[in-house]
């Protein structure tokens, strides 16, 4: 309401000359020149001015979330005692793992394990820098041997060749010509700078951001009383991505959890694989997967799956959807491949909101959609009825 006030009054003050915006060019990095309005008053207010005013409001943004719904403030003090739900529309806002820690999890009662497992660095393992260095040496050795054997000419007319070759295919590709000739924009700086960044630095950059040492935080606690193994995905930490650590600690946690017969819950919020580890992270689909059908071979576990958003790619191919129940939160994002590949790939148009809970909830792609504020005592139903009746079944077998 108070935000509503303020626009309505800055729109009867200031009167906007829109034929005064000016866009550069991306040489300059794409910014706005020129630009002058005016207020109720005839005065010219200069582009300095609105920009200090911008640098004002950026001093207090730490302040506000903004709402990827609806698009209003909402007050980030406030914000954790609303479990992140929008006080304007209801839409579910992301949520970091400690905070969902502290939503679903008896106060007092979490266990982290694995806690100091890290990433290492794969492609350091094979890196391209060595197997470049042993192939020049063994051209340069290949080399030697032709000119001991006399055969100059030879090499240099191969060599030439080569050359050719490579010229001609530049030539053939104008595109590379206009790429080198055109100046960079900030987002082609950006990218390359973000290219340039090994493995490892990203991993520090984010343990220092997020406290956390990988993607997941895997643990036992309890849930209204009762016992749980129970994993939470970081999407803050490189997209929630699942590389060899990630798949370990969640390996790790299910077979905790079938030697204990504990109920199982894994918090998805995953951009899928992480592919700088190549091959190492895709197998982490396998492995979870397989862990998984040991542990349902045991008749008294208890899979649940819970889908956030984001969920998608190698997560939302695995262990998302193998659970028992399968519950979404309202207006979580669920897919395997993003709108923009399905469309590029199959040349087809994704309809919108055809990757959103609701519309795949009528599709059948899960169970129950549950509210955030709601999903503890679900959890704590889900386990007092249906895992008692697994155990008291199984029991029954057992003395049979």
């Amino acid at each position: 309401m108070l935000m509503n006030t303020l626009n309505k009054d800055l729109d009867s003050r200031i009167t906007w000359d829109d034929s005064s915006w000016n866009l550069n060019d991306c040489d300059n990095g794409g910014s706005i020149t020129n630009s002058i309005y005016q207020d109720h008053e005839g005065r010219n207010i200069s582009e300095s001015e609105s920009s200090n005013d911008l640098d004002g409001t950026q001093k207090y943004s730490h302040l506000w979330v903004l709402c990827e719904d609806c698009y209003q403030l909402n007050y980030k003090r406030f914000l954790k005692s609303k479990m992140n739900i929008c006080e304007h529309c209801g839409f579910h806002l992301k949520m970091g793992s400690p905070e969902r820690i502290e939503l679903s999890v008896d106060q007092g009662t979490w266990n982290s394990m694995d806690e100091d497992m890290v990433s290492l660095d794969p492609i350091g393992w094979d890196s391209e820098d060595e197997s470049f260095e042993d192939n020049q040496n063994h051209d340069e050795n290949e080399l030697d041997r032709e000119q001991l054997d006399g055969d100059d000419q030879n090499s240099d007319k191969g060599r030439d060749e080569r050359f050719c070759e490579v010229s001609d295919s530049h030539d053939r590709d104008p595109f590379l010509k206009l790429l080198e000739n055109r100046p960079l924009c900030d987002s082609d700086e950006d990218l390359i700078l973000e290219n340039e960044k090994l493995y490892m630095d990203r991993i520090d950059f984010y343990q220092r951001e997020t406290g956390l040492k990988e993607a997941v935080q895997t643990g036992t606690g309890q849930i209204k009383g009762i016992p749980v193994a129970i994993g939470f995905m970081e999407f803050n930490f490189l997209g929630g991505s699942m590389g060899s650590a990630v798949g370990e600690k969640i390996n790790r946690l299910i077979q905790y959890a079938t030697k204990q017969s504990l109920p199982l819950i894994l918090v998805c919020a995953s951009g899928g694989a992480r592919m700088q580890e190549g091959s190492l992270s895709l197998m982490q689909m396998a492995k979870i997967s397989s862990a998984l059908f040991d542990y349902k071979s045991n008749k008294k576990s208890f899979f649940t799956s819970i889908l956030t958003s984001p969920t998608t790619g190698g997560v939302t191919a695995s262990f998302g959807m193998l659970g028992e129940i399968v519950i979404a939160e309202p207006h979580a994002y669920i897919a395997f491949a993003g709108k923009r590949v399905i469309e590029e790939t199959l040349k087809i148009i994704v309809p919108e909101g055809s990757q959103e809970t609701e519309y795949l909830f009528d599709k059948g792609l899960f169970d129950p959609v549950v509210p955030r504020n709601l999903l503890k005592d679900v959890l704590s139903q889900l386990l007092k009825k249906l895992y008692a009746f697994l155990s008291l079944t199984s029991n029954e077998n057992e003395i049979k």
